[in-house]
């Protein structure tokens, strides 16, 4: 490693004098499904996808957190919903709120699954603490897991940003993110799907401990198999 390159962190960890994605939501629990817990447009897009999808279809939550709204969504809309997250206490509290759903221990870099193996994949804001590269290779893993056809809905904070340092929700956390447009080319491009919608909307989150934030929401699907 060049001296002048920033310190990477392995996944799991933070940069000194910052928190991990699992040590921020051990910490958070559900003060984070406090304040964001009713995202309009997240419900919007939980919905949208529940109504194209049969019962009994296969979805994986990346970034499950409390388990609430998304993966109690989906399972009271008749889908078998597996949720993996970083924080064990976020998956605590998921299997004690969702009892409907599997949860797992596990960040999104080392999970595995074969080829077509989800109807869907729902992604909202997992990606945030990775490196561009990271997050990039973790969306083309994410497409290549659903079935021709399967949708992937997603959101980010989008911003032409790297490894910058700043405060959320009372911690100090490093993120890296893409503009909008290069999200989204990443969505055609890199990972092969139609994306049917998009859109940019400012959240207030509830309470105080967490700032306004620009939300990019994302509907896509992996183009179905040639008859």
């Amino acid at each position: 490693m060049h001296g002048d390159e920033p310190e990477r962190s392995t996944p799991g960890q933070g940069r000194p004098g910052t928190v991990s994605a699992a040590e921020l939501f051990d910490g958070l629990g559900v003060d984070y499904e406090r304040a964001f817990g009713r995202l309009p447009a997240q419900l919007a897009a939980v919905d949208w996808l529940s109504a194209r999808l049969d019962p009994g279809a296969r979805v994986l939550d990346v970034g499950s957190g409390t388990g609430r709204p998304v993966a109690d969504r989906l399972v009271r809309a008749g889908c078998e919903v597996t949720g993996i997250d970083v924080s064990g206490a976020m998956v605590g509290l998921a299997r004690a709120q969702v009892p409907g759903a599997r949860f797992e221990q596990c960040d999104v870099r080392g999970f595995s699954a074969p080829d077509g193996s989800f109807d869907a994949v729902c992604a909202f804001f997992p990606l945030l603490m990775m490196s561009r590269a990271e997050a990039s290779a973790a969306l083309e893993r994410m497409a290549g897991w659903l079935v021709p056809g399967g949708y992937l809905v997603s959101a980010t904070v989008p911003a032409d940003v790297e490894g910058v340092q700043i405060e959320w929700m009372g911690r100090r956390v490093e993120v890296s993110s893409f503009s909008a447009e290069e999200y989204l080319r990443r969505l055609r491009e890199d990972c092969g799907l139609e994306v049917l919608h998009h859109a940019v909307s400012v959240f207030e989150p509830e309470g105080e401990l967490a700032a306004p934030e620009e939300h990019l929401f994302c509907y896509a699907r992996r183009p179905a198999a040639p008859r």
